[in-house]
């Protein structure tokens, strides 16, 4: 498979859903899947019973993979949804905004 658009450590927007319009932190992304983990987005939760290990039971929160489909990398001008392209900068191979044409790696 070519070079991955969206990386851990990425600044994304959410395209839809119930988390639509936010913005987030990529904090890994499961490329076998097609789904990404974004920090405080698409938050689940989960009720567990008292247990050895957690005698206090409780409810569980934690991010959820969502579809990479869903997210799109937030342009670094601006901040809003692009798509993104490879150019070769420096004869280095870099993934660049379409919209603003800025560059997203360092």
């Amino acid at each position: 498979m070519g070079a991955a658009k969206i990386k851990k450590g990425d600044s994304v927007v959410v395209l839809s859903g119930k988390d639509k319009g936010r913005t987030g932190t990529v904090q890994k992304v499961l490329p076998a899947e097609g789904k990404v983990v974004v920090e405080g987005i698409n938050v689940a939760a989960r009720h567990r019973k008292p247990s050895q290990v957690n005698p206090q039971g409780g409810i569980d929160r934690f991010e959820a993979p969502m579809a990479i489909s869903k997210v799109a990398v937030a342009d670094p001008k601006d901040g809003k949804p692009t798509r993104v392209r490879f150019e070769e900068r420096d004869g280095k191979k870099v993934r660049v905004a379409v919209k603003s044409g800025e560059t997203i790696d360092g």
